[in-house]
């Protein structure tokens, strides 16, 4: 049987962008609901101790493991020797933390984090330029990988990498793994199933991000920015908004994809408690993963 693990972001408690939508709680006890949850990873937020000596002991406490974690990356502009001293500290902590992967996401002339950009004012590549990027992109991770810390690209909406075919040609000109993200792309307009049988072979992450279409294509993106979106409450765990998780799992499990599920919802805790969330996001993986003849480590 194919073998999967099942993860949850910290988003779902703190919201690094937005500070009004996160939820007051330790990072002990977010550590604690997302094991009664009944996962078994998190990636890395904020609350999070770039620190084994300390983290170790709390992450051991709740049987939970380390599974990736954002690299706000600057390189579309910037240098790549620059590049490898940002990213130094985290990438010696995951490898000491035994993460699968560092989850890298391009913040270069990127909008995501500008409440008050629209969506429709998103950066946009020339082909010579995607054909630059691509490049140092590939070198940038090849050299990741050799210090022992692979990259998975995260493409996102409001960035440098968002529609489909931006994420077609940007695959065309790197050999970067990728970090697959059903949300983004739906969001995007894209074809999740169809981004999964052009580009399994490089997907090496998975970001199980559910999305709320009325909310999405009420949108007006001319004027509203990402932020807004999140805000309206864009973005939901699985079986709680519009997509087929289970075709999409099941796609997945067809070209032989292995690894790590990750639910990552950035929304009102308030409004969403975030346990009751966790619950209901890893409920509806689990069962569309038994569908898709996946065992879940526990």
């Amino acid at each position: 049987m194919l073998k999967a693990k099942l993860g949850i972001a910290p988003i779902a408690w703190w919201n690094d962008d937005l500070a009004e939508l996160s939820d007051d709680v330790s990072l002990d006890e977010c550590l604690r609901q997302a094991a009664l949850a009944g996962l078994t990873g998190m990636e890395t937020g904020r609350r999070f101790p770039m620190d084994m000596d300390e983290l170790g002991p709390l992450l051991h406490r709740h049987g939970i493991s380390v599974c990736g974690g954002w690299f706000s990356g600057l390189l579309l502009d910037g240098d790549i020797e620059e590049e490898k001293d940002r990213i130094a500290q985290q990438l010696a902590f995951f490898k000491a933390a035994k993460a699968p992967c560092i989850v890298y996401g391009e913040t270069a002339r990127s909008v995501q984090g500008e409440r008050h950009t629209p969506l429709a004012k998103k950066p946009k590549l020339t082909e010579a330029e995607m054909a630059t990027y691509g490049r140092k992109m590939s070198d940038f991770a090849d050299w990741c990988a050799r210090e022992g810390m692979p990259i998975a690209y995260h493409h996102h909406m409001a960035a440098v990498i968002e529609t489909e075919p931006e994420l077609d040609a940007f695959m065309t000109h790197s050999s970067v793994p990728l970090l697959f993200d059903a949300g983004h792309m739906a969001f995007a307009g894209g074809d999740n199933l169809r981004v999964i049988d052009n580009h399994h072979a490089r997907i090496t992450h998975v970001h199980t991000k559910d999305v709320r279409m009325d909310v999405i294509t009420a949108l007006n993106r001319s004027k509203e920015s990402f932020l807004d979106a999140v805000i309206k409450g864009a973005f939901t765990v699985p079986g709680d908004g519009s997509l087929d998780f289970e075709a999409i799992v099941k796609a997945l499990a067809a070209r032989g994809y292995e690894g790590w599920f990750v639910i990552e919802a950035e929304q009102d805790p308030v409004a969403n408690p975030p346990l009751e969330m966790a619950r209901k996001g890893r409920s509806e993986l689990k069962r569309v993963m038994d569908a898709a003849g996946y065992e879940v480590s526990t």
